[in-house]
């Protein structure tokens, strides 16, 4: 059953703001990289591109519903980055970012129970990303810039599989 077309709206957006995600986390990937932390680079990279993966969610339900996705101005990421901890807490912000857009789209969408499921799906997709993130978070102010942790961090953050 095709959306109405302002609710098609507010999925394009999220669309957009999926490939806006991925691209704060490749140009985290690239400060990591050229802070020669290849591990942490591999986990927000790897997180780049999952953030493609939910954008193709969301525009393979407008197709599925005969919707027209269509991507809005995806602005070039403006991110300073003094440390790893200033990369994290970034992408934190980005995430609580993406996940007040799902919570309006849930509210945009109260009323058309095709979208309730995907959404739901977000929804827990979203309470998950901003935990591991806060976590890291967290762990690197323990850290506060020393490098052996640093480095054991490092490691463990480039144990991520890639493709998730």
């Amino acid at each position: 059953m095709k959306m109405p077309e302002a609710l098609e709206t507010k999925f394009n957006d999220q669309i957009t703001l999926e490939f806006e995600a991925s691209l704060v986390y490749r140009q985290l990937s690239i400060e990591m990289e050229l802070r020669d932390l290849p591990g942490i680079a591999n986990w927000l990279r790897t997180q780049a591109e999952e953030e493609i993966t939910h954008a193709n969610k969301w525009i393979d339900h407008l197709t599925d519903r005969d919707n027209h996705p269509k991507i809005g101005a995806v602005p070039a990421p403006k991110v300073e980055v003094d440390s790893v901890l200033d990369a994290f807490e970034i992408a934190l912000k980005h995430e609580e970012r993406v996940s007040e857009a799902i919570r309006e789209l849930y509210r945009a969408a109260i009323d058309d129970i095709d979208s309730k499921q995907l959404i739901q799906w977000f929804s827990n997709e979203q309470v998950e990303e901003e935990s591991t993130v806060s976590e890291i978070v967290g762990r690197l102010k323990l850290i506060d810039n020393d490098g052996p942790g640093l480095l054991r961090m490092d490691t463990e953050l480039g144990s991520r599989a890639t493709g998730n």
